[in-house]
C-alpha cells in the first residue's frame, strides 16, 4: 500500500484534463505507441466528437515502481456529480487551470468540493507553450484562491509534454497512500458501473479493506443481492483480470449479475458470510431538469425501459419515474443535471439502443397555490393550472468568475434573465467573483449561452439550488396542423412569452418537413394564439402528364388540386419525426 498512490485530475471544461491524461499514459507506456489517439481515455464516441470528457475514466499506471491510480473527470457543470464520486475514491487532485483563462468558476467548484473531501491538492498550469500563456498571473491567482505559495504551483504543457515527469513526481511526493487494512475483512466502494453483455454488471470499486479475486461469493450491502465474481481486475484502461484487488486499489468486479438493479453507486461491497461495516457512501444527486421521454414506436417501449436502467448503471445521476401520457403512450420522466446531460442522454439512447424518441420540452419542477388554498406540485407543463393564487419556482445561487473588463456585460446579462446581483469582490486584479441568484428555469434556458456570447467566452459559471421564490409564469401550448403537441408544450417567463412563442413557432417552421397541405403553426397562451407560422403545402405536378390541348383541361385538375388541399389542411394530421424534438432542445 505504500507504494500506491489514488488521484484524479480536475480542472474547468476545456483546460486541458484529457491531453494531460494522454501524455501521462505516453510517459507512463501504459498505452503502446501504436495504439495512442488523442483523448484516449474518453472511451466514448461521444466524447471523441464533441472534445468534452463525459464519463469519469479510472486507469492503473506503472511509474518507478509506484502503482498511480489516476480518474480521468468531466469539466462541465452538467457532470459535476461523477466528479464528487471520483473525488470520493482517492486521497489527491491535481487541480489543472488553463494558463490563458485562468481561474474558471468550476475550478473553484471543484476545489471546494476535494477540499471538503480533505484531499491533497497539486495545483498546476497548462498550455504554458501558447504564445497568450500569463503563467505568472495564473500562478498569482491559483496562489490567492488556495492561499498558497505561488512556488508551488507546476508548470505544464499537455500538448507536448513538458513538466509532465515533474508532475508525476509530485503526486508521488505529495499525495499520501491509501490508508487501509489488508489483513482486515474485504470490503470496498462502488463509485461507478457499467453493463456488459457478457459479464453482466461490471463495478467499479476502491477497495478499503482486504483483498478479494476472482470466484469469490460477494454481497452488496443496499441491494441485498449475492453474486459470484467473474473476475477481478484493473483498469489499464482496458479491462485486465488480476489474481487479487488489494486494499487501497481501485479496479472493477466482474458480477455476472444480469439486472441492473442489483448494484448501486455508492454501495458498500463485501465478501459473503463475512459480514463488514456499510462504507459512507453518496449524497443523491438532485437534478436540475426534467423530460419525459417516449418511444416513437410504443412497441419499443421495453426497449427503452431496458436502455433507460443501463444508462442508470453508468449514469448515478440520471433518475427515471415511469409517466403515461394520452397523446403520446407509456414512457419515462426523467431528471438530468442539465440540458446538456439530457442531449446526452438522448444521444446515448438513439446510439447504444437504437432507438427513436419523443422527448418533451424540459421542464423545472414549480409550486402553485391555488385560489382555494390547495398546493400543487407542478412537475410537468401539462400540470400547470390555469388559475392560480401564486406560483413558486427555484432559485439558484450564482458564483461567476469573470474579468473586470466584462463586468457591466454580466450585469446586464444579469438583469435580463430576472437575476438580482448581491455581492461582487475581487479575486486577482485580473478576475472578479459576482454572486448573485436567479430563476433556475432562466438558467437552464439560455443563461450560459448568453454570458459567454456578452462576454466573448471569458466569464464562467456554477449553480446550486436555494429557496424558491414567487414566479409569473404562463404556459405555452403548441398546434401543428391545429392538433395540441404535448411534448413542445413549455412554461415560460411572462414577460418573455410572445419572444418564446415567435422563436419556436419560426424555428418549427424551419424544421418540420412541409406536406402536401399547408401546414398551420400556432403557439398560444389558454385560448389566445401569439405567434403563428404556415409551412407552405408541397406542390405535385398534376399537369405533368397533359400534352397541349385546351388550357381549361389544365385549369380543371389544378382548382381540383386546390380543393383537395383544403381538405387535407383541415383534416390532415403531421407526424413530426424525432429528429425534430432534439434539434428543438438545440440553441
Amino acid at each position: 500500500m505504500q507504494n500506491i498512490r489514488n488521484f484524479v485530475i480536475t480542472a474547468h471544461i476545456d483546460h486541458g484534463k484529457s491531453t494531460l491524461a494522454d501524455r501521462m499514459l505516453e510517459l507512463t507506456k501504459t498505452v503502446e505507441v501504436r495504439k495512442m489517439h488523442a483523448q484516449y481515455l474518453d472511451t466514448m464516441g461521444l466524447e471523441q466528437e464533441r472534445g468534452i470528457t463525459i464519463k469519469m475514466q479510472p486507469v492503473t499506471m506503472m511509474h518507478q515502481g509506484y502503482h498511480l491510480n489516476l480518474i480521468d473527470t468531466p469539466g462541465h457543470v452538467d457532470f459535476g456529480y461523477e466528479v464528487s464520486r471520483a473525488l470520493a475514491a482517492v486521497e489527491g487532485a491535481i487541480l489543472l487551470v488553463d494558463a490563458t483563462k485562468g481561474v474558471q468558476a468550476q475550478t473553484l467548484a471543484n476545489l471546494e468540493q476535494a477540499i471538503l473531501q480533505d484531499l491533497v491538492i497539486i495545483p498546476a498550469i497548462n498550455k504554458i507553450d501558447l504564445p497568450q500563456a500569463r503563467p505568472e498571473e495564473v500562478k498569482q491567482e491559483i496562489a490567492v484562491v488556495l492561499g498558497a505559495d505561488p512556488a508551488t504551483v507546476l508548470e505544464v504543457s499537455a500538448k507536448d509534454g513538458t513538466g509532465v515527469a515533474e508532475l508525476l513526481q509530485a503526486v508521488i511526493a505529495r499525495v499520501p497512500s491509501p490508508s487501509g487494512k489488508p489483513e482486515d475483512t474485504f470490503s470496498a466502494l462502488i463509485f461507478d458501473s457499467h453493463y456488459d453483455d457478457f459479464r453482466g454488471v461490471i463495478a467499479h470499486v476502491r477497495v478499503i479493506n482486504g483483498s478479494i479475486g476472482s470466484r469469490q461469493r460477494v454481497q452488496f450491502l443496499a441491494s441485498g443481492a449475492k453474486a459470484e465474481l467473474i473476475e477481478a481486475g484493473v483498469f489499464t484502461p482496458e479491462l485486465k483480470p488480476t489474481t487479487l484487488l488489494a486494499a487501497g486499489e481501485i479496479g472493477y468486479l466482474a458480477t455476472g449479475l444480469k439486472d441492473p438493479h442489483a448494484v448501486r453507486i455508492g454501495d458498500t461491497v463485501i465478501l459473503q458470510g463475512k459480514p463488514a461495516p456499510a462504507l459512507p457512501g453518496y449524497g443523491e444527486p438532485h437534478p436540475v431538469v426534467y423530460a419525459a421521454m417516449f418511444p416513437e414506436d410504443a412497441d419499443d417501449f421495453d426497449l427503452l425501459k431496458d436502455g433507460l436502467l443501463k444508462l442508470q448503471l453508468n449514469d448515478a445521476a440520471l433518475t427515471v419515474t415511469p409517466e403515461e401520457s394520452h397523446a403520446l403512450g407509456r414512457g419515462f420522466r426523467c431528471g438530468f443535471l442539465g440540458t446538456l446531460h439530457l442531449e446526452i442522454v438522448i444521444e446515448r439512447l438513439r446510439r447504444e439502443a437504437g432507438l427513436a424518441l419523443v422527448v418533451t420540452h424540459p421542464s423545472v419542477v414549480l409550486t402553485a397555490t391555488t385560489p382555494a388554498g390547495r398546493t400543487l406540485a407542478i412537475k410537468t407543463p401539462r400540470d400547470f393550472p390555469e388559475e392560480a393564487a401564486t406560483i413558486l419556482e427555484p432559485w439558484v445561487r450564482l458564483d461567476i468568475i469573470v474579468p473586470p473588463e466584462h463586468l457591466s456585460a454580466v450585469i446586464q446579462v444579469i438583469s435580463e434573465t430576472r437575476g438580482v446581483i448581491e455581492e461582487t469582490k475581487t479575486v486577482t486584479p485580473t478576475r472578479l467573483e459576482i454572486r448573485g441568484s436567479a430563476p433556475l428555469l432562466d438558467v437552464v434556458e439560455e443563461f450560459a449561452d448568453r454570458l459567454k456570447s456578452a462576454t466573448s467566452g471569458y466569464a464562467s459559471f456554477s449553480f446550486a439550488p436555494i429557496e424558491p421564490r414567487p414566479g409569473d409564469l404562463l404556459r405555452l401550448r403548441v398546434l401543428v396542423a391545429h392538433e395540441e403537441v404535448e411534448a413542445l408544450t413549455k412554461i415560460v417567463p411572462k414577460n418573455r412569452a410572445e419572444r418564446e412563442a415567435r422563436a419556436i413557432a419560426g424555428k418549427l417552421k424551419d424544421i418540420l418537413p412541409p406536406q402536401l397541405f399547408a401546414i398551420a403553426i400556432q403557439v398560444a397562451t389558454g385560448t389566445r394564439v401569439i405567434a403563428r407560422e404556415t409551412i407552405p403545402a408541397l406542390r405535385k405536378n398534376v399537369t405533368e402528364k397533359l400534352y397541349g390541348g385546351d388550357f381549361t383541361r389544365k385549369k380543371k385538375l389544378l382548382v381540383k388540386q386546390r380543393k383537395g388541399k383544403k381538405r387535407m389542411e383541415k383534416s390532415g394530421r403531421v407526424e413530426i419525426p424525432s429528429e425534430v424534438y432534439v434539434r428543438l432542445l438545440k440553441k
